[in-house]
């Protein structure tokens, strides 16, 4: 199947948590995809799907968010059932807070908190390169695993175990991607990620066209 046959919907990209906004639109421009950018003075109404990619420290990407009430529209929206895509640092702003900012609230969307590897000698810190993620419920979808592109020092941990829909390994298991209700969030990179992030995004988008 082509990838215009598949009729996605078109969505709101927020460039208010920095970083990788450029790769993201590349990568939604190659599937066909239209969107729109979107950000704390112009900010999306609810009525498009809405992809939050984030690249940096999760006090800084809360202090963006934070500007004009922004976060405040945005929890709004989706708790009003506005479906979510997290990605990076935009997974982790769902949590209630993160030990790279103590202090610091996160939107407290999605119950639990974020946490910093714990380098070895084997497992440095930050993580980055290819790693596998593995399904572990059904309802993730068709993708059952594959390889995919990390960046990150910190992780989430949801207090519903329930809330994990891919787990990976680096020094131990951790949260790789999350779905609850309209959320779903991935730590790792899709756009950066080659095949598996495109059917990845695809199946997500192909979830919230419906």
């Amino acid at each position: 199947m082509k990838t215009e046959e598949l009729n996605f919907a078109a969505v709101d990209l927020v460039t208010s948590a920095g970083g990788n906004v450029g790769s993201m639109s590349r990568c939604l421009t190659r599937l066909g995809v239209k969107f729109q950018t979107k950000g704390n003075f112009d900010p999306p109404s609810g009525e498009r799907p809405v992809i939050l990619p984030g690249v940096g420290a999760f006090g800084t990407v809360m202090a963006s968010l934070n500007e004009n009430k922004f976060s405040e529209r945005l929890k709004a929206m989706l708790k009003g059932g506005t479906p979510f895509l997290g990605v990076c640092v935009g997974m982790q702003v769902l949590f209630d807070e993160s030990e790279e900012a103590p202090g610091v609230s996160g939107l407290g969307l999605v119950s639990g908190k974020v946490v910093r590897y714990r380098a070895t000698r084997v497992h440095k810190v930050p993580q980055i390169g290819w790693n596998k993620i593995v399904a572990c419920r059904e309802m993730t979808g068709d993708i059952k695993e594959g390889f995919v592109y990390f960046v990150n020092s910190y992780y989430a941990c949801p207090r519903e175990p329930g809330a994990i829909s891919y787990l990976a390994d680096y020094g131990g298991a951790f949260c790789a991607a999350l779905q609850v209700g309209n959320f779903t969030a991935f730590q790792f990179h899709p756009e950066k990620s080659g095949d598996m992030g495109e059917r990845l995004l695809k199946e997500w988008l192909s979830n919230v066209s419906k």
